[in-house]
């Protein structure tokens, strides 16, 4: 399938022949359900557990008399109510790690490319700017129609220059092609990839 190529201020920049495997499939949403919510759940942090009692290393033997003391009557130092005992109904870890197919993720990377690619898919030639600023970047945002949440993926690594101008901008994230994920793509409005990133896209599912 071929799409328009356009340098960064929005000036034609000839076609790209992208290829349909990758960026022609027709999406699933279970698919895609599967993939996102695989990468949400292995995000989330756990709980660092806390020692009971029987995980505290304390004697269990009976360390006073049992009358006579003037005090209550004990027969383990590893109770919750001792300096050193355990926690009493403390905090358990949870594992939320999910276990995903490759093949799963794979398809589920095209297929969400493949929605962009339908509906909110800009190819660049790449992210060199005259003018590095936050400002001047935020007037060819503009001046592209790229409106509300924006994600922009470069090559190998992101152009330094574009990636500091877009620091201060709200709504708009930057990634390496290595980083792109099906997560970041679906809640993005647009998707603006370089000529860069769509060769490192393409090679990660042909190699």
């Amino acid at each position: 399938m071929k799409v328009k190529v356009q340098k960064i201020d929005g000036k034609a920049s000839g076609d790209i022949e992208l290829n349909a495997d990758v960026f022609g499939l027709e999406p699933r949403a279970d698919i895609l359900h599967r993939v996102v919510t695989w990468q949400l759940e292995n995000r989330r942090g756990t709980a660092r557990p806390t020692r009971e009692r029987s995980d505290v290393a304390r004697t269990g033997k009976k360390f006073g008399r049992q009358k006579g003391s003037g005090g209550a009557r004990h027969g383990d130092r590893g109770a919750p109510i001792f300096i050193g005992g355990g926690k009493a109904h403390g905090a358990r870890k949870r594992d939320f790690e999910q276990s995903l197919n490759k093949k799963i993720r794979a398809l589920g990377l095209k297929m969400a490319l493949s929605s962009k690619a339908k509906d909110g898919l800009v190819v660049v030639d790449s992210l060199e700017l005259k003018d590095a600023k936050t400002k001047a970047l935020k007037g060819v945002f503009d001046k592209n129609g790229w409106n509300g949440k924006v994600l922009v993926i470069d090559g190998e690594s992101v152009n330094d220059g574009f990636k500091k101008a877009a620091g201060n901008l709200p709504g708009v994230n930057v990634l390496p092609a290595m980083g792109a994920n099906v997560y970041d793509i679906l809640k993005h409005d647009t998707l603006v990839l370089t000529k860069d990133a769509v060769e490192k896209l393409e090679g990660r599912f042909n190699g």
